[in-house]
């Protein structure tokens, strides 16, 4: 079976934040365009990139569309000048609904956890599988599934709430001005720090405690757990 491609962050960070950030604030300046030609090509960027690694990896799912349709509500709202009001629910209403698509997946067959975690290319599913059954805790384990999809669950809401917030302070202007433009920059560079660190550590601590839940349910390793990985390619 080929191995399925992997993203290329480098890329990511560039289409994704880094030049439509730069565009939003800076375009208007560099190239002369009207401030709704700057904001169509700034937020072309992450729409080219999402369809271009759909087609190159041939993957998706309800996260990354539910994001690509956020983008496309940024744009709506600076091309139909909506009141500015708008960013701050979307701002707000996306991390909401990722959230809401990770809680709804407690009540699934596979938790969201368990998608984000255990798969087949990161651990030896098989040999887990087999040492939870050895030990009766194959229900333990789903049950450590749930509750790490809760925790997950949480950094999207950390996220909505500082989403919410930096909206409301940034984002003074009206939509369809050069200034609101730059404030969609401004917001878009300072997500990262803000939002993005808050979550990215909330999330580490979510892995790492699923990871201790498994060694201790399976009596195994971290390493034993794990998948090898061939030296051959």
């Amino acid at each position: 079976m080929s191995q399925a491609k992997k993203e290329n962050a480098w890329l990511n960070l560039g289409f994704n934040l880094v030049i439509p950030a730069l565009l939003l604030s800076k375009g208007n300046t560099w190239l002369g365009w009207e401030p709704k030609l700057v904001l169509v090509a700034a937020l072309a960027f992450p729409v080219v990139y999402f369809l271009y690694d759909l087609i190159r990896r041939k993957k998706v799912n309800w996260i990354s569309v539910i994001g690509f349709l956020g983008v496309l509500l940024t744009g709506g709202v600076g091309l139909l000048e909506l009141d500015k009001k708008w960013v701050v629910v979307k701002e707000t209403g996306v991390p909401l609904l990722i959230g809401a698509f990770v809680v709804g997946s407690v009540w699934m067959k596979k938790p969201f956890a368990r998608v984000l975690l255990y798969n087949d290319t990161i651990f030896d599913t098989k040999k887990i599988d087999t040492a939870l059954t050895e030990r009766g805790n194959t229900q333990a384990f789903q049950l450590l599934l749930k509750k790490g999809t809760w925790l997950i669950a949480v950094s999207f809401l950390v996220s909505a709430i500082l989403n919410c917030l930096l909206a409301l302070w940034i984002i003074q202007s009206p939509a369809g001005s050069p200034a609101f433009n730059e404030e969609l920059g401004k917001m878009m560079a300072m997500s990262y720090p803000v939002i993005m660190v808050p979550c990215f550590i909330i999330m580490i601590f979510a892995l790492m405690w699923l990871v201790k839940g498994l060694t201790r349910l399976t009596g195994l390793t971290l390493e034993q757990a794990m998948r090898e990985q061939s030296a051959k390619k």
